[in-house]
């Protein structure tokens, strides 16, 4: 998929997002719209998975560790073919396959059940290691939040990953610096009190690449980077904008989990350029 497709089939899959949100009444929004570049370039262009066969044996493994973004994880997998788009009306309903946080028992092609944050990180390790130990070639995938990095579990697995050289591992930062509530040291900003948190990951031994996560050519060239990477698993610190791509919600921390009104969910159809999902 050339990237213009990829910036076109993004702003339809956060038209998407926001319909599914308004149509249900909950959910979260803010994350969701921030992570979307990099769930669809994974999907569309860099995993080997097969829509077909959502548990088929020797494919890429993705973990969306900030579990709460499930919204944006469903709805590309709809637009990839692992559910059909009209089961996205039934996102948080009772005994709908489509939770507000992913579970891998009901859905095909979610390799991980998330939502208590900062455990995916080791679950990926673990998938990485098991490969490993098996000569398979299938490669893991595992994005996390950047409040989600407070949790002491990240930095325990992030050392172990080190530790023995999984560099068939990459983890994504979805960097958009804003958390539920904010951040309580700086009320006017509500800016993350980290602002680049390559250094650390240099520190834990992981090869780090901090890009723009909104732009495709970015994402192209750092995932081959990663491939390229020997020796050490790879950290990909996505800068992201929290609401991306709606005026009203970016860098707007109360849009973390706010349901649109009907006028606000048209204003930001608008902006997207597109009447999404029923268009």
């Amino acid at each position: 998929m050339e990237i213009k497709q990829l910036e076109t089939r993004a702003k339809q899959i956060r038209s998407t997002i926001l319909e599914t949100i308004h149509h249900a009444g909950a959910g979260h929004i803010g994350g969701p719209l921030s992570a979307v570049d990099v769930l669809n370039y994974l999907y569309f262009k860099e995993m080997n998975i097969d829509s077909k066969d959502g548990r088929k044996e020797n494919r890429d493994r993705f973990i969306l560790s900030k579990g709460h973004s499930a919204i944006a994880l469903y709805t590309v997998l709809a637009y990839r073919g692992f559910l059909p788009m009209e089961e996205l009306t039934t996102f948080d309903a009772l005994n709908s396959r489509l939770q507000g946080h992913p579970d891998m028992t009901l859905l095909p092609g979610l390799d991980m059940s998330t939502g208590s944050l900062g455990q995916g990180l080791s679950a990926g390790l673990g998938m990485a290691l098991g490969a490993k130990a098996q000569n398979a070639s299938f490669r893991t995938y595992c994005m996390i939040g950047d409040g989600e990095s407070q949790e002491g579990q990240i930095w325990e697995a992030a050392d172990v990953a080190s530790k023995y050289g999984v560099d068939n591992l990459v983890c994504i930062v979805d960097n958009n610096r804003l958390q539920q509530f904010g951040w309580s040291d700086d009320q006017v900003t509500r800016n993350a009190p980290l602002e680049d948190p390559s250094d650390r990951w240099k520190a834990f031994g992981w090869h780090v690449i901090s890009i723009d996560g909104h732009c495709y050519d970015s994402l192209d060239q750092a995932f081959k980077e990663a491939r390229e990477t020997k020796g050490k698993p790879t950290v990909i610190i996505a800068n992201t904008i929290k609401g991306k791509g709606v005026s009203f919600m970016e860098g707007a921390y109360l849009w973390h989990s706010k349901v649109p009104t009907q006028e606000e969910l048209q204003l930001a159809l608008t902006e997207l350029e597109t009447e999404g999902m029923e268009g």
